[in-house]
């Protein structure tokens, strides 16, 4: 069965910065391209940024340039690099395996 358990979330100062961390089990980590998305209150979830299998990276045009996207395979995990963040930045951030499976969250609040 596969779990994905994300971290590194919590409250932070406009301008600051945060590490997500998304630990993945039950699966060849390796083989699936992994996502990272948020849904702020009252909104729909969107989709944030993506790690292809083999490396690839994309992000939402919101985030260009202050999220990084990255895999460890070794360590069966993703992370999301959150640089100069925004009030507008603060949701819950999902980690997303392949089309089907999904993390708890991890709440990231941006406020003074």
């Amino acid at each position: 069965q596969v779990q994905l358990v994300e971290s590194g979330g919590g409250l932070v100062q406009p301008g600051g910065s945060l590490r997500l961390s998304c630990v993945a089990s039950g699966s060849i980590f390796s083989s699936y391209a992994m996502s990272w998305y948020r849904q702020a209150p009252g909104k729909q979830r969107e989709w944030v940024a993506g790690i292809t299998s083999g490396g690839n990276t994309n992000y939402v045009d919101s985030v260009k340039g202050r999220f990084t996207i990255s895999r460890d395979n070794a360590k069966n995990t993703v992370y999301l690099q959150m640089n100069n963040l925004k009030a507008e930045d603060t949701a819950v951030y999902y980690c997303k395996q392949g089309m089907y499976y999904w993390g708890q969250g991890t709440q990231v609040t941006v406020s003074s």
